[in-house]
Order: structure tokens, then C-alpha cells, then sequence
């Protein structure tokens, strides 16, 4: 599989999430599965069905992190070089020209992106349309609402 690129921080939400998942989550299921299946038939059990249920997901999703944190190339913001450029990890500050607009992102990984935090992913039209500038560049972007002219105001190693 292809290395997938993670910011540090990034990185250390998937190791806690999986944490919970294997020392409290899995726990708690297996108690309740324990606790169905001593009320007798499993057959017409809702509490048995919705716990079996539940452990599938909690099982899924401890997969898929596992998974991630495998295939993750982490990157340590703090320890990129100082180019002036916009590249994964870094925080961007850019104009909308158009809209007479400030917009703040943040490069991340697939699994990072947020956009209501500003958590923009790597391969997002408007990250791949920012990556390379430097300050007061302008990127011509081909985003899903149409055509983006965008200065970079600012970049932070954050």
C-alpha cells in the first residue's frame, strides 16, 4: 500500500481514538454482550443484537485506524524547513479575491480534513492549487463551486 501522508497531531488523535476503542469501548461491549446472553434466548434479544452490533462497528473502525496509522507517513510540521512555500502540514492564510474574503487552512491528510476547523486535505482542488506558493503568490483554483482566484497572504509553520 502507498504511504498516506499525517500530520503529528493528526497522527496522535488516531493513536488516542484507538486507545479508547481497545481499553474502554471493547471492554464495555463485551460485558454487555455477557450480560444479553445471560437473560436467556439470544434469538429475540435486542440488548444481545445491539451489543453484536455495536462490536462490529468498534471492531471495524479499530481495523481501519490500525490500518492508517500503518500505511501513515508522519509529518512533523515544527520540523519542515522554512521554505516560504505552501506544503502539507502548513497553515495558510489567503484572499479570495473576488469575495474580498480571508480564509485560514490548514494542509492536512484525508483523514484529518475538517472544513468547519479550516482542515483542508492535501488532495482537495484548493490545497493542491496552494501547494507551491509563496507569499503573495496568486493560485487559480478549480474548486466545485467554480473558479478561485486566491492570494497567499500568509504561511505558519504551526
Amino acid at each position: 500500500m502507498t504511504q498516506v501522508p499525517l500530520t503529528a497531531r493528526g497522527a496522535e488523535q488516531l493513536r488516542a481514538e484507538l486507545e479508547h476503542l481497545k481499553k474502554i469501548e471493547r471492554p464495555r461491549i463485551i460485558e454487555a454482550i455477557a450480560e444479553a446472553r445471560a437473560h436467556g434466548d439470544l434469538k429475540e434479544n435486542a440488548e444481545y443484537h445491539a451489543a453484536r452490533e455495536q462490536q462490529g462497528f468498534v471492531e471495524g473502525r479499530i481495523k481501519e485506524i490500525e490500518g492508517k496509522l500503518s500505511n501513515a507517513q508522519i509529518i512533523d510540521v515544527a520540523q519542515l524547513p522554512r521554505t516560504g512555500k505552501v506544503v502539507f502540514g502548513v497553515t495558510v492564510d489567503v484572499l479570495d479575491v473576488d469575495k474580498d474574503e480571508e480564509h485560514t487552512y490548514v494542509i492536512v491528510g484525508d483523514d484529518e480534513a475538517d472544513i468547519k476547523q479550516g482542515k483542508i486535505s492535501v488532495s482537495s482542488p484548493i490545497a493542491r492549487g496552494l501547494i507551491g506558493k509563496g507569499e503573495g503568490d496568486v493560485a487559480m483554483v478549480d474548486a466545485p463551486a467554480g473558479k478561485r482566484e486566491l492570494e497567499v497572504l500568509e504561511i505558519r509553520y504551526e
